[in-house]
C-alpha cells in the first residue's frame, strides 16, 4: 500500500474535508465521480486514483463522503465480486448520512467480506468543513473506532463515541431533527418580524445578545437578513435528511409533529425552484403561504 488513507467523494463537504487531511500531512489517495473535483486535491499533494478500486488497493482506511446508499453501493462494488477485494483488510468509514438500517446492513456485509466498518457522520455544513470544525459521531467495533478517531482531527473539532452501529447515525438524525426545526423556526421569526415592519437587524441583535444565540442562529439569521441563500446545506439535502428522520421515527412508532411540518415546508420550497439554495430559503415557502388565500393556508 502506497499511502495510509483514502477518500471517496469530493462534493460540497467532502472536498474541504479531504483538503484539510492533506494540508495536515496525511498521505491521501482520492477519487471522485466527477474527475475535475480532484484537481485541488492533486495540487495540494494528494494522489488521484483512477477508480475506487485503485483507492482501496493503495490504502488501509477509506473514508466515504457519498450522497446516499446507492452511491455507496456503486462505489464499493457492493453486490459484485469486486466488493470483497475492495474492503477485505480495510477499515471502511461511512461519513455521510443514510438510514440507520442501511448502515447496519453495510456493516454486516463489510465484516462478512473480511473488513472493518465505522460510522462517522458529521454535524456541520460547508463552513465548518472548510475550517476543520465539524463534529463527528463514531460507532463501531472499539479498535476500529480508535483507529479512525486518530485520523479525523484535521477534519473535526470534536468527536464523540456513540456505541455500536447504527447509534452514530441515530445520533446524527437526532441532531439534524433539532437543526431543521430550529432553522425553520428562525426563518418564521424573521418572516413574522418583516410582516410587522420590524427592523431585521435589530432582531438579529436581540437574538445574538440572548441565551438562544448559537453559531447556527448567527449564520442563518445573517442569511435571512441579507437574503443570501448561497448554499451551505441545501434545501434538497435537508429534505432528504428530514425523510430519513421521519422514517426512523415511524419505525420506532414515534410522533414527530414538528418534523412533519418542516417536511411539508421544505418540499414546498423545492417546488418553488429553490432546491439548491441554502436551507434558510425555507422562508420562501412561508412567504408563499402568507401570500396564498386564507382558505389555502
Amino acid at each position: 500500500m502506497d499511502s495510509d488513507v483514502g477518500f471517496l467523494g469530493l462534493g460540497v463537504m467532502g472536498r474541504p474535508m479531504a483538503l484539510n487531511l492533506v494540508r495536515a500531512g496525511t498521505g491521501l489517495v482520492v477519487w471522485n465521480r466527477t474527475a475535475a473535483r480532484c484537481e485541488p486535491l492533486r495540487a495540494a499533494g494528494a494522489v488521484v486514483a483512477a477508480d475506487p478500486a485503485d483507492v482501496f488497493r493503495r490504502t488501509r482506511v477509506v473514508f466515504l463522503m457519498l450522497a446516499d446508499g446507492p452511491a455507496i453501493d456503486s462505489t464499493l462494488g457492493r453486490g459484485t465480486p469486486g466488493f470483497a477485494a475492495n474492503v477485505r483488510g480495510r477499515i471502511v468509514v461511512h461519513m455521510g448520512t443514510t438510514s440507520p438500517d442501511y448502515s447496519r446492513g453495510l456493516e454486516a456485509d463489510v465484516q462478512a467480506a473480511g473488513g472493518r466498518y465505522v460510522e462517522a457522520p458529521v454535524s456541520g455544513s460547508r463552513g465548518p468543513a472548510e475550517s476543520g470544525e465539524l463534529i463527528a459521531m463514531l460507532a463501531g467495533e472499539p479498535s476500529a473506532v480508535d483507529a479512525v478517531r486518530s485520523l479525523i482531527g484535521p477534519m473535526c473539532g470534536e468527536a464523540f463515541v456513540c456505541g455500536p452501529v447504527p447509534q452514530a447515525l441515530q445520533m446524527k438524525l437526532a441532531v439534524n431533527l433539532y437543526l431543521i426545526t430550529m432553522v425553520t423556526g428562525l426563518a418564521e421569526a424573521f418572516h413574522f418580524a418583516e410582516r410587522h415592519g420590524l427592523d431585521g437587524r435589530r432582531l438579529l441583535e436581540v437574538l445574538d445578545a440572548g441565551p438562544m444565540a448559537s453559531t447556527v442562529s448567527r449564520a442563518k439569521a445573517r442569511k435571512l437578513l441579507d437574503r443570501d441563500f448561497a448554499v451551505q446545506a441545501s434545501i434538497v439535502n435537508v429534505l432528504d435528511n428530514n425523510r430519513l428522520i421521519a422514517e426512523a421515527a415511524r419505525a420506532a412508532r414515534l410522533a414527530s409533529p414538528l418534523l412533519d411540518v418542516c417536511h411539508a415546508l421544505y418540499g414546498e420550497t423545492v417546488a418553488l425552484g429553490c432546491g439548491e439554495a441554502d436551507m434558510a430559503a425555507v422562508v420562501r415557502a412561508l412567504e408563499a403561504r402568507t401570500a396564498a388565500p386564507a382558505a389555502a393556508v
